[in-house]
Protein backbone atom coordinates (compact mmCIF):
# COMPACT_ATOMS: atom_id res chain seq x y z
CA UNK A 1 0.00 0.00 0.00
CA UNK A 2 2.60 1.84 0.98
CA UNK A 3 5.34 1.91 -1.95
CA UNK A 4 4.16 0.27 -5.24
CA UNK A 5 7.81 -1.92 -6.15
CA UNK A 6 7.65 -3.46 -2.66
CA UNK A 7 4.63 -5.30 -4.76
CA UNK A 8 6.64 -6.84 -7.06
CA UNK A 9 9.79 -7.54 -5.39
CA UNK A 10 8.08 -9.04 -2.64
CA UNK A 11 6.32 -11.38 -4.36
CA UNK A 12 9.62 -12.21 -6.21
CA UNK A 13 11.14 -12.68 -2.75
CA UNK A 14 8.30 -14.82 -1.44
CA UNK A 15 8.57 -17.41 -4.52
CA UNK A 16 4.99 -16.46 -5.79
CA UNK A 17 4.12 -17.40 -9.14
CA UNK A 18 3.63 -14.24 -11.58
CA UNK A 19 0.56 -13.32 -12.08
CA UNK A 20 -0.40 -14.02 -8.24
CA UNK A 21 2.54 -11.44 -7.70
CA UNK A 22 0.56 -8.77 -10.16
CA UNK A 23 -2.43 -9.79 -8.04
CA UNK A 24 -1.27 -8.98 -4.60
CA UNK A 25 0.53 -5.91 -6.29
CA UNK A 26 -2.82 -4.63 -7.73
CA UNK A 27 -4.97 -4.91 -5.06
CA UNK A 28 -2.46 -3.60 -2.56
CA UNK A 29 -2.40 -0.39 -4.53
CA UNK A 30 -6.08 -0.03 -4.76
CA UNK A 31 -6.63 -0.83 -1.04
CA UNK A 32 -4.82 2.39 -0.72
CA UNK A 33 -6.42 4.30 -3.77
CA UNK A 34 -9.82 3.34 -1.93
CA UNK A 35 -8.76 4.47 1.02
CA UNK A 36 -7.55 7.67 0.30
CA UNK A 37 -10.57 8.45 -2.31
CA UNK A 38 -13.01 8.15 0.36
CA UNK A 39 -11.16 9.89 3.31
CA UNK A 40 -8.62 11.88 1.16
CA UNK A 41 -10.08 15.25 2.20
CA UNK A 42 -10.95 14.26 5.66
CA UNK A 43 -7.21 13.20 6.29
CA UNK A 44 -5.67 15.97 4.58
CA UNK A 45 -7.84 18.71 6.40
CA UNK A 46 -8.07 16.62 9.63
CA UNK A 47 -4.89 15.22 10.23
CA UNK A 48 -2.11 16.84 8.25
CA UNK A 49 -3.29 20.11 9.11
CA UNK A 50 -2.94 19.67 13.21
CA UNK A 51 0.88 18.22 11.75
CA UNK A 52 1.92 20.79 9.96
CA UNK A 53 0.52 24.09 11.85
CA UNK A 54 2.20 26.34 9.70
CA UNK A 55 1.60 25.46 6.02
CA UNK A 56 3.89 26.90 2.96
CA UNK A 57 1.67 27.36 0.44
CA UNK A 58 4.14 27.45 -2.39
CA UNK A 59 6.77 24.96 -1.42
CA UNK A 60 9.18 23.12 -3.85
CA UNK A 61 6.82 19.66 -3.24
CA UNK A 62 3.61 21.20 -3.92
CA UNK A 63 4.96 23.33 -6.77
CA UNK A 64 6.10 19.93 -8.34
CA UNK A 65 2.36 18.61 -7.69
CA UNK A 66 0.72 21.56 -9.50
CA UNK A 67 3.33 21.11 -12.83
CA UNK A 68 2.29 17.42 -12.95
CA UNK A 69 -1.44 18.46 -12.48
CA UNK A 70 -1.03 21.25 -15.22
CA UNK A 71 1.22 19.22 -17.51
CA UNK A 72 -0.69 15.51 -17.73
CA UNK A 73 -4.18 15.73 -15.95
CA UNK A 74 -5.95 12.71 -14.45
CA UNK A 75 -4.35 10.26 -16.50
CA UNK A 76 -1.25 11.25 -16.34
CA UNK A 77 -1.17 11.79 -12.59
CA UNK A 78 -2.70 7.93 -12.48
CA UNK A 79 0.18 6.88 -14.94
CA UNK A 80 2.55 8.42 -13.04
CA UNK A 81 1.14 7.26 -9.67
CA UNK A 82 2.84 4.20 -9.27
CA UNK A 83 6.75 4.73 -10.56
CA UNK A 84 6.65 8.27 -9.28
CA UNK A 85 3.93 9.42 -6.56
CA UNK A 86 3.16 6.42 -4.36
CA UNK A 87 -0.24 5.02 -4.38
CA UNK A 88 -0.98 7.83 -1.31
CA UNK A 89 0.56 10.51 -2.69
CA UNK A 90 -1.38 9.96 -6.26
CA UNK A 91 -4.66 9.39 -4.67
CA UNK A 92 -4.37 12.60 -2.39
CA UNK A 93 -3.17 15.09 -5.07
CA UNK A 94 -6.28 13.70 -7.51
CA UNK A 95 -8.60 14.34 -3.94
CA UNK A 96 -7.22 17.45 -3.78
CA UNK A 97 -8.27 19.03 -7.12
CA UNK A 98 -12.09 17.30 -6.15
CA UNK A 99 -11.56 14.82 -8.87
CA UNK A 100 -14.85 12.36 -8.97
CA UNK A 101 -14.55 9.21 -6.66
CA UNK A 102 -15.02 6.82 -9.94
CA UNK A 103 -12.70 8.43 -12.28
CA UNK A 104 -9.82 8.05 -9.57
CA UNK A 105 -10.24 4.18 -9.12
CA UNK A 106 -11.23 3.60 -12.64
CA UNK A 107 -7.77 5.42 -14.10
CA UNK A 108 -5.68 4.32 -10.61
CA UNK A 109 -6.94 0.40 -11.81
CA UNK A 110 -6.10 0.92 -15.01
CA UNK A 111 -2.70 2.60 -13.88
CA UNK A 112 -2.13 -0.24 -11.20
CA UNK A 113 -2.89 -3.19 -13.46
CA UNK A 114 -0.29 -1.75 -16.64
CA UNK A 115 2.69 -1.03 -14.07
CA UNK A 116 2.09 -4.16 -12.24
CA UNK A 117 2.43 -6.46 -15.41
CA UNK A 118 5.13 -4.46 -16.51
CA UNK A 119 7.32 -4.09 -12.80
CA UNK A 120 6.84 -7.58 -11.86
CA UNK A 121 8.12 -8.81 -15.45
CA UNK A 122 11.19 -6.79 -14.75
CA UNK A 123 11.62 -8.06 -11.45
CA UNK A 124 11.21 -11.65 -12.26
CA UNK A 125 13.66 -11.00 -14.97
CA UNK A 126 16.48 -8.90 -12.72
CA UNK A 127 15.91 -11.97 -10.49
CA UNK A 128 16.51 -14.75 -12.13
CA UNK A 129 19.09 -13.33 -14.00
CA UNK A 130 21.33 -12.70 -10.98
CA UNK A 131 20.07 -16.57 -9.44
CA UNK A 132 21.58 -17.67 -12.75
CA UNK A 133 25.17 -16.11 -11.54
CA UNK A 134 24.98 -17.73 -8.28
CA UNK A 135 26.59 -21.21 -7.77
CA UNK A 136 23.81 -23.70 -7.06
CA UNK A 137 25.63 -25.44 -4.79
CA UNK A 138 26.42 -22.26 -2.17
CA UNK A 139 24.68 -21.42 0.54
CA UNK A 140 24.03 -17.38 1.66
CA UNK A 141 25.99 -17.65 4.84
CA UNK A 142 28.52 -18.63 2.89
CA UNK A 143 28.49 -14.80 1.60
CA UNK A 144 28.10 -13.24 4.34
CA UNK A 145 30.05 -15.25 6.94
CA UNK A 146 33.02 -16.21 4.73
CA UNK A 147 35.60 -18.67 6.58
Amino acid sequence: MLKFIFGPVGGYGAGFSYLFTVIITVVGMMASVILFTYLGNYIRENWLNRIFKKKKVFTKRNRQFVAIWKKYGIKGVAFLTPILLTPIGGTLLLATYHTPKKVVITYMLVSAVVWSFVLTALVYYAGDTIKAFIPQDSHPEEFLYPE
